[in-house]
């Protein structure tokens, strides 16, 4: 199986489990799904929604976000970590788009970028999202999911999303991605992959190096020793 092969199938196995392929983000307005990207990072997506349902009934629109005073803002983003950069990229980032744009949000990656604390998946995610534009969102899930389908290699962001825009049609890019994200919150656990029940085991090169023809585990190697941690990094844009 080519791995364009291996990609459309991974499409159409995704499309049967999850027919439905939205943002797990909560939001109403293009800017709020910026600031809860943003507030994502390194965060669940479910500890951002149980922050923003309380963070926009106080700031109700851009200039209330532009205008936020930054200590009160801090108080309200600090349960999503990080709170002192993330609180200020959204004042700059609501700033920016006020002065520069219009208060409307960039239909462009390379323009979303130029915001304090936006980088390319967030970009995707919004021009995916709000402009139903083609995007590729690479987040770890999508990442670590198609290393182990073997679509793509490595784990840098822009090289993976490169990769997969070689193999994924424009049209099904963009929910792709948010399958995958759902995919492996179900399936394809991290640390806990079901992968004898897992739907995608036709599509999966990992899948088939660690399985024999009937289905049955081949024999696991050893366990390496788990690497010292490393020190805590700040939230970079995302």
């Amino acid at each position: 199986m080519t791995k364009q092969e291996r990609a459309l199938l991974a499409i159409q196995l995704l499309k049967e489990v999850y027919p439905d392929a939205i943002c797990s983000l909560d939001y109403e307005r293009p800017y709020e799904l910026l600031i809860s990207t943003r507030l994502a990072a390194q965060c669940t997506d479910a500890r951002v929604n149980i922050v923003t349902e309380q963070l926009y009934k106080k700031y109700q629109s851009l200039k209330d976000f532009a205008d936020a005073d930054l200590a009160e803002l801090e108080e309200y983003v600090r349960p999503c970590g990080f709170y002192h950069t993330k609180a200020r990229d959204i004042i700059g980032m609501c700033q920016m788009l006020l002065e520069q744009y219009g208060g409307v949000l960039p239909d462009t990656v390379e323009e979303l970028t130029k915001l304090p604390g936006i980088g390319r998946k967030t970009a995707n995610l919004v021009v995916g999202d709000i402009y139903h534009k083609p995007a590729v969102v690479c987040d770890t899930h999508c990442i670590r999911i198609t290393n182990l389908l073997g679509l793509t290699t490595g784990k840098d962001p822009a090289k993976v999303e490169q990769q997969l825009w070689a193999l994924l049609p424009p049209e099904e890019s963009n929910s792709f991605c948010h399958r995958t994200v759902l995919f492996g919150r179900e399936y394809c656990i991290a640390r806990r992959p079901r992968c004898e029940e897992c739907p995608l085991a036709s599509a999966c090169q990992h899948y088939a190096d660690t399985h024999d023809p009937e289905g049955n585990p081949l024999l696991a190697a050893p366990e390496k020793k788990p690497a010292k941690p490393r020190a805590k990094k700040a939230a970079a844009a995302q």
